[in-house]
């Protein structure tokens, strides 16, 4: 039997929730531990006290495991309250990421899969995936302000956050944060405003 031919669980059950909650509690401790390349489906089912077939039931694959990872991840740091003021918003965005980010296992995580992602397809559908639920994130807290923000806008305002954090690997301190947010409203206006005015 292949991973894929698997049943799905029913994840409105509380008892298929309860067990998804716990299994990626231990990915997270696991990646944190140990890091993305010891995390096998055999540790974590040890770990887990779940048999492995669960685990394909829930994730055909590990990166799906690490996408949930990251997922809940976010959902636990929580996003900012919509509002009106798009410097606002944007300013308690970046800073949730932040804090996102400057967890072991998500950051693991987060390299884990772009480290795949040339050579992996699932890697890098896992990566828009996130990439692509982050934005959309985004785009809600926006609506009450009128502002929505393309694909390539949203990459323009994290990417200098991914790259000091990831690459520079400098702080990412609030007046680093408002200084994104500031070039990023700055250039979104001048693209706005018609020339000669």
């Amino acid at each position: 039997m292949t991973p894929a031919s698997f049943a799905k669980p029913d994840l409105s059950n509380p008892r298929v929730q309860r067990t998804r909650a716990r299994i990626l509690a231990v990915a997270r401790q696991l990646l944190a531990e140990v890091g993305p390349t010891a995390l096998t489906y055999s540790l974590l089912a040890e770990r887990g006290q779940v048999t492995r077939q669960t685990l394909y039931r829930h994730w055909p694959t590990r990166e799906a495991v690490l996408v949930d990872v990251m997922l809940e991840s976010g959902d636990a740091v929580g996003y900012p309250t919509p509002g009106t003021d798009p410097q606002e918003v944007l300013t308690a965005y970046l800073r949730s990421l932040r804090q996102g980010l400057s967890d072991t296992a998500t950051g693991s995580a987060l390299m884990a899969l772009a480290a795949q992602a040339d050579r992996d397809p699932d890697a890098a559908q896992a990566l828009t995936r996130i990439s692509e639920d982050r934005h959309q994130a985004l785009n809600e807290l926006l609506a009450p302000s009128g502002l929505q923000m393309t694909a390539d806008e949203f990459t323009l305002l994290i990417g200098p956050v991914m790259f000091r954090r990831f690459l520079d690997r400098q702080p990412l301190t609030d007046a680093y944060i408002d200084t994104v947010v500031t070039h990023w409203l700055t250039a979104t206006a001048a693209k706005d405003t018609p020339p000669g005015q």
